[in-house]
């Protein structure tokens, strides 16, 4: 297993090197699917791991600079979840069978602690900054 150990980050484990190259291709998904890419390109709140998820599903946790990539049920509702100061925050996104979608996850200083919430992000800004990020594997959730 790889990890990414950033400063005062803990670690996030890796994808391959292939893996990360072939989901950075941005291929349109196949089937009934639509593609789905979450990203964090922060290094405001750099130690901090924020857990995300997808229709009540853990993805995993992020950090600075990694994305994961993921492919879910096209032509529907799903509703993304991340961590915040005092509750989680959705965001509700209407998929298409075929399309990829970005999500950028960014953090915002809270009262206590640093919160987190999440942004759709025009696909052509998203990936300038993912071709720069390695993938993540799924994990579980704080």
């Amino acid at each position: 297993m790889v990890a990414l150990t950033l400063s005062g980050c803990a670690s996030v484990p890796l994808e391959s090197a292939e893996n990360s190259a072939a989901a950075k291709a941005f291929d349109a998904p196949t089937g009934n699917n639509a593609g789905l890419y979450i990203y964090r390109d922060s290094s405001l709140g750099g130690a901090l791991k924020k857990s995300v998820w997808v229709d009540e599903k853990c993805i995993g946790e992020t950090a600075p600079n990694i994305f994961f990539h993921l492919d879910v049920e096209g032509d529907r509702q799903h509703t993304l979840s991340t961590e915040s100061e005092f509750s989680p925050n959705d965001l509700v996104l209407e998929t298409e069978s075929g399309k990829n979608y970005f999500v950028r996850q960014y953090i915002k200083m809270g009262v206590f602690v640093g919160g987190a919430n999440l942004e759709v992000v025009d696909p052509e800004v998203a990936k300038k900054a993912i071709v720069d990020f390695d993938l993540a594997k799924p994990g579980t959730c704080g």
